[in-house]
């Protein structure tokens, strides 16, 4: 409402008026705390990845897919990995010859995203340096020590990371992490023994190449005795077959197949003990 006194006019404001301008005062403060409020109460999950939701520092045990999610404002959504994990280690380790050698490692593992929610209790989002490397590391000693250097640098090599495998598997799984594979990468060993195992590997090669030489050797002269058998029995039989009068029978058939030939030739008849023909040129 505005008066006058005299030139100047003066606004005043009233009860009503003040009252308007708080509402709308008011109205704009819950609208930002709503846009605020609705803000907080989307969660956002990457692929690959689960929200585990805490309210006021305590694990709810709710457990969210990738995705978008509207939850409750006052939880918080931690982010986990459950995608495969590459660990790389390279440990110096004895052989059970107490011998030292280098072993280079690569561990695949991931989170098992239905114990999220516990491994991030138990352990929390740290759960990689806490629980998989000093257990990763343990058991490389462990294993390493039961074995020989040439066990681990010949072709038990498969045999080693499966050990390793079987015993990181059954420790990682209770604590909600799963194991898919540990690669044994290289395996340095010292000059001289490496060199000693060299040479006798190359002796063990040649020796099973000899082995098959002198094998195939045996075989060659097995077949040839059989083959000589042969001969001789076929040999015994057809000597034991032939007659004079076969002779004599096979003596005609040539000269009749003699006498149908159209070549010129000298023919003596009579000739021999049995009066067979004789031949004496074309």
């Amino acid at each position: 409402m505005n008066y006058s006194f005299g030139d100047e006019k003066v606004k005043v404001i009233t009860p009503n008026m003040a009252g308007g301008f708080l509402r709308a005062v008011g109205m704009f403060a819950l609208a930002i705390i709503i846009v605020i409020l609705l803000f907080a109460s989307i969660a956002k999950v990457p692929t690959g990845h689960v929200g585990v939701l805490t309210l006021f520092g305590r694990v709810t045990g709710d457990v969210l897919p990738e995705g978008i999610h509207l939850v409750n404002p006052f939880k918080t959504n931690n982010v986990l990995s459950v995608q495969t994990q590459t660990m790389k280690e390279t440990a110096t380790v004895p052989s059970n010859e107490g011998l030292i050698m280098t072993l280079d490692t690569s561990l695949l593992f991931r989170l098992d995203p239905s114990r999220a929610a516990e491994v991030y209790q138990k352990v929390g989002p740290m759960y990689i340096e806490r629980v998989v490397e000093p257990n990763l590391r343990s058991v490389i000693r462990a294993v390493t020590s039961m074995h020989t250097a040439n066990a681990l640098y010949s072709s038990e090599r498969d045999k080693v990371a499966a050990q390793m495998y079987s015993e990181l598997s059954s420790e990682l799984n209770k604590r909600g992490i799963i194991v898919e594979n540990i690669l044994l990468r290289d395996i340095t060993l010292p000059l001289a023994l490496k060199q000693s195992i060299e040479a006798k590997q190359q002796a063990e090669q040649e020796s099973l190449a000899m082995s098959f030489r002198l094998q195939k050797e045996t075989q060659e002269a097995q077949r040839k005795r059989i083959e000589a058998q042969g001969i001789r029995d076929f040999q015994q039989i057809v000597a034991q077959g032939i007659s004079p009068q076969l002779l004599e029978w096979k003596g005609i058939e040539a000269t009749e197949n003699l006498a149908k030939s159209t070549n010129s030739k000298v023919v003596v008849i009579g000739a021999g003990k049995n009066g067979l023909p004789l031949i004496l040129g074309q």
